[in-house]
């Protein structure tokens, strides 16, 4: 959470307007001063830090437009909203060229200002982190970053989590930060002394999963010359991490649930019962309850390992934080370069925040990567950004699409996110890779008509 409430400065020559605006901020969580014209609002820019200027635009003697000259003289990183009774295009056009990056027609909602106050305070936190000012940015151990409702309640029972050793069963797309969770919840809690062993069910044939969980006795099989510890052992004391658990065959989550149960397991081709001291934290990205009901997933196990339940939200539902995933990626790719992070455009921030995001942070961070890589000047444009990016926002709003357009398309745009990968693409999409091919086919015979 961020470590100060964000300062704005109301500017109205209308009583009622400046009382609205700032009782409606300040219920929010906001510090609100406010100024009946421009003189008082100089000298309280000339002596508080202020994150936000929200100014009417024609009052007495001196107006709006002259304030925001005086602003952005002053500083670059104070947000800036024009409000206006007499709204027209040109004025619209002056308060933008001047340095306003927000225009508010009277009258307006009370929704309409939040939105426009919380998208103006975002750009200002991007702007400043790139200065090093990062004290608005929630980063969060082992990278998780985020200040939205939706990350606090992540947050929030990630704390209840840590503090006891019940399993844990995190939830969510691909690329929302599964395993950033789970580790957090390990390294949160008492256990955090003691290893955290990550595995991905899915990318263990099924074969040899069950030697590389529990161990062998040399001799269990054939080029087992030597006897080895599983995982189970190796995460004696500490915790677990089942990541795609719904991968697993029947076969074997009957003996997860017997170890879950009886705290003990045995090795492959062994006659000795072991007792391990392991917290068991799963994820998947598939809807479990679904495959219960299909009986592709143990009912008993569901309920062995859904003791304590998160969701991980996708990016499109934390919009508050994909300015701050940005940043933070930005500065991280830098670093490792060694060189200054690059300025990205009020345009390019529009994108960011507007992209719909199929792969999630994964997605972003990749994005945000190849920025850094390829930007040989200070500024990123509009222009630099991959093309599904941009295509996606000029040409996602008002179109009059199939159903199976959409799916041609939605398709198409996760596979571009994920460089091609039709593996990776079908995991985010929730189908095979037959599925998948079959839905480019048919997007490519239609374009041939």
């Amino acid at each position: 959470m961020r470590q100060r409430r964000e300062r704005i400065l109301v500017i109205d020559d209308s009583p009622e307007a400046r009382e609205v605006i700032s009782r409606n901020l300040t219920a929010e969580g906001f510090q609100v001063l406010s100024a009946p014209g421009v003189p008082e609002a100089v000298q309280i820019l000339d002596s508080d830090s202020l994150d936000l200027v929200i100014t009417d635009l024609k009052m007495p003697k001196v107006g709006g437009i002259e304030l925001i000259k005086h602003v952005r003289a002053r500083s670059s990183d104070i947000g800036i909203i024009m409000v206006t009774g007499y709204a027209s295009i040109e004025s619209a056009v002056s308060a933008v060229k001047e340095g306003a990056e927000h225009y508010l027609a009277k009258p307006f909602t009370d929704s309409e200002l939040l939105t426009a106050v919380r998208d103006v305070l975002e750009k200002v936190r991007f702007r400043r982190s790139g200065h090093g000012d990062n004290q608005t940015a929630s980063v969060r151990s082992h990278g998780l970053v985020g200040e939205s409702a939706a990350m606090r309640a992540v947050y929030e029972v990630m704390d209840k989590a840590a503090s006891i050793s019940a399993t844990v069963l995190v939830t969510g797309e691909s690329g929302t930060g599964k395993e950033l969770v789970a580790r957090g919840i390990h390294y949160g809690g008492t256990r955090a002394q003691a290893p955290f062993v990550p595995i991905n069910c899915g990318g263990i044939p099924e074969g040899l999963l069950e030697s590389e969980l529990f161990g062998h006795v040399r001799g269990a099989y054939t080029g087992a010359t030597e006897t080895r510890a599983g995982f189970f052992q190796t995460a004696d004391g500490g915790t677990l991490f089942l990541d795609e658990i719904s991968e697993t065959s029947l076969a074997m989550q009957v003996k997860l649930l017997r170890v879950l149960q009886d705290k003990e397991i045995r090795m492959v081709g062994g006659t000795q019962q072991m007792n391990v001291d392991v917290r068991i934290i799963a994820a998947t990205n598939k809807d479990l309850l679904d495959l219960v009901r299909r009986q592709l997933f143990r009912e008993d196990l569901y309920f062995r390992i859904n003791v304590i339940n998160m969701e991980v939200p996708p990016l499109r539902d934390r919009d508050d934080d994909i300015l701050l995933l940005a940043q933070h990626f930005v500065d991280k790719y830098s670093n490792e370069l060694g060189r200054e992070p690059p300025r990205f455009s009020d345009r390019v921030l529009e994108v960011l925040r507007s992209y719909h995001w199929p792969g999630n942070v994964r997605e972003l961070e990749n994005v945000i990567h190849r920025l850094v890589v390829m930007s040989e000047g200070a500024a990123v444009d509009v222009a630099e950004l991959p093309s599904v990016m941009r295509f996606s926002v000029q040409h996602g709003v008002g179109r009059h699409l199939t159903l199976s357009q959409v799916e041609a398309e939605h398709a198409c745009s996760v596979l571009a996110s994920v460089d091609g990968n039709k593996t990776k693409a079908a995991e985010i999409l929730g189908i095979d890779r037959k599925t998948l091919r079959e839905i480019l086919k048919r997007d490519v015979a239609r374009s041939e008509q």
